[in-house]
């Protein structure tokens, strides 16, 4: 019998994007293959690690492990308070310095070109440059320069790249959304009014605009902040219960695109 492909799109999110990490392991544990992955912000990034071939427990390692302190290299704030430079330098060490085009599975990251609007996708080249662009959150990152084009984060046009995935050739496309407004939230500094407001103008973008999914997992990590990294273990349960919830669907949606594809 005929398999589909199957695509992951990865949304932003921040530090709640750490779910993707359950949903990706409960995936690997119950054999559904994945063979491609579009990823914006958080989403690139985890992505970048797992298609670099670290095994589950080592991403589940490095991520409980990550602390502010890798990538807080600030800068005379010109274009962003943190250069950058730090979390590239971290990303390109731990993902060996491939490029995109020797994962596995194949990845396109997503960013925003700040000048134009458009949406820009990589798809080859250094992939620790294209996933700091893709995680450059307006503001705080200085964009990243790519082919004479300033770059900022890839949730700012695209929360989660169902399109992009599709377009990569995924028959059944499983979205990961962990990018929710938390309400009642305590704002006490600019890094926390930038994230609030980037989540607020994602969330009425993501309303205008449905996903085009097979399947949506949304992990309610809601309650968690984007900025920080010290509920990782939490978060990452949080994906693996949520995508344990849709493996009846998930399976049920290779069973009916088999039966409607066989030879």
């Amino acid at each position: 019998m005929k398999q589909p492909t199957i695509g992951l799109a990865l949304g932003s999110g921040g530090a709640r994007g750490f779910a993707h990490l359950g949903v990706l392991k409960v995936l690997k544990d119950e054999n559904i293959p994945i063979d491609f992955i579009a990823g914006s912000s958080m989403g690139a990034l985890v992505g970048g690690f797992f298609g670099a071939g670290h095994d589950m427990d080592r991403l589940y390692k490095l991520a409980t492990a990550f602390r502010r302190k890798y990538y807080l290299d600030f800068t005379v704030p010109k274009m962003g308070f943190i250069s950058g430079q730090k979390v590239k330098e971290f990303i390109r060490v731990f993902t060996k310095d491939k490029a995109i085009e020797q994962l596995s599975p194949a990845l396109a990251i997503v960013a925003t070109d700040l000048k134009t609007g458009e949406k820009v996708i990589f798809k080859n080249g250094p992939l620790a440059k294209a996933i700091k662009a893709s995680i450059s959150i307006p503001g705080i990152f200085v964009p990243e320069k790519i082919h004479g084009r300033l770059l900022v984060d890839g949730g700012v046009v695209d929360r989660v790249p169902v399109s992009v995935v599709r377009e990569m050739g995924a028959d059944i496309v499983i979205a990961v959304d962990v990018s929710h407004v938390k309400g009642n939230v305590e704002i006490t500094s600019i890094l926390d009014v930038i994230l609030q407001s980037i989540d607020i103008m994602q969330d009425e973008l993501a309303r205008l605009k449905q996903f085009d999914a097979d399947i949506i997992i949304r992990p309610k990590v809601e309650k968690y902040s984007a900025k920080a990294f010290t509920n990782t273990e939490e978060i990452i349960k949080i994906g693996e219960d949520e995508a344990r919830k849709q493996l009846p669907m998930i399976v049920e949606a290779i069973k009916k695109w088999s039966e409607n594809h066989h030879e």
